[in-house]
């Protein structure tokens, strides 16, 4: 008897994970989402595999002899409907990194902490007004001895071992940590096809529309982040981006962990690409610290 019902248990179990596993019954039916909600399935690009193809950039530094250039496709922002404009080297070391997830959480905690100061602050026993008179005499009264009533255990007393502050988190992680960090958000984003390459930077209009309608077109997803060299941007781009809040610009040299981590694309310009291999190149082969204790460096790039 014993043996039947564990056997018929074991049936129903096993019917259930079936049916979960095959989609049949996964969600309750007031869980599921109807179908015009459920979006297109994003299509991965096909990275370039064919070697006639047009190779418009290759890489300024030397590459290892066992590794190859990682390739992906060259866009232009002119259209919507453009082809890519040929083929780019990207060096192994930067963008073909092995990933450390680990790596990656100890730099994106270390930027959101380093700068955070906390401003709790609560008075101690000492700092609360009154309670400096005995309450009543030590002993004969059959109460609980008391020495004053801003004592931490009594209401409206002080609080123990409460915030101090301002308080600061600041602390930093080695240089190679982060540079580290940057490799591999960047070889993330590439390897999960939201690494976009474009000539530059120039749309043919400063409408925001355009921005979002190109974006949709090519499957950018929900929030993009653009990088380029200098100072100065196209003033059609700068119009364009003014009212969006998914759609933002950042210089080279403020690219960060954080940034790419909380865009879903992100788009390189070639000067962009340029820029950022020559700086976190320097880092693998620099033979002194980057805070010497003489001054001033005698190694930068």
């Amino acid at each position: 008897m014993l043996r039947a019902t564990l056997t018929l248990r074991g049936g129903g179990a096993a019917k259930r994970l079936f049916s979960s596993l095959s989609g049949e019954g996964a969600l309750p039916s007031n869980l599921r989402l109807p179908p015009n909600l459920i979006g297109v399935p994003r299509e991965k690009r096909a990275f370039p595999a064919s070697p006639d193809l047009p190779v418009l950039r290759r890489c300024d530094a030397d590459v290892p002899a066992h590794l190859a250039p990682v390739q992906t496709w060259l866009q232009s922002l002119e259209g919507p409907d453009s082809e890519p404009l040929g083929v780019v080297d990207l060096h192994p070391d930067v963008f073909s990194v092995p990933v450390r997830l680990d790596i990656l959480h100890a730099v994106e905690v270390w930027q959101r902490n380093f700068k955070r100061i906390s401003y709790a602050k609560v008075k101690s026993r000492a700092e609360v007004s009154g309670g400096g008179r005995k309450p009543w005499k030590q002993k004969g009264s059959g109460r609980a001895r008391h020495g004053s009533i801003r004592s931490p255990i009594w209401r409206g007393g002080g609080v123990a071992h409460g915030p101090r502050g301002p308080t600061s988190y600041y602390y930093m992680l080695p240089m190679k940590v982060r540079v580290q960090g940057l490799k591999i958000a960047l070889t993330s984003k590439l390897a999960q096809d939201y690494l976009h390459i474009v000539d530059c930077l120039e749309i043919p209009t400063p409408d925001p529309h355009y921005l979002q309608d190109l974006a949709k077109h090519r499957q950018w997803g929900d929030s993009v982040l653009i990088v380029d060299v200098g100072e100065e941007f196209p003033q059609n781009i700068l119009k364009a981006t003014e009212s969006l809040k998914t759609i933002n610009i950042i210089p080279a040299i403020g690219l960060n962990v954080h940034s790419m981590l909380k865009h879903e694309s992100l788009v390189l310009t070639l000067e962009a690409v340029k820029f950022l291999e020559k700086k976190l190149l320097w880092h693998d082969t620099r033979f002194t610290p980057l805070y010497p204790f003489k001054l001033p460096y005698s190694d930068l790039p």
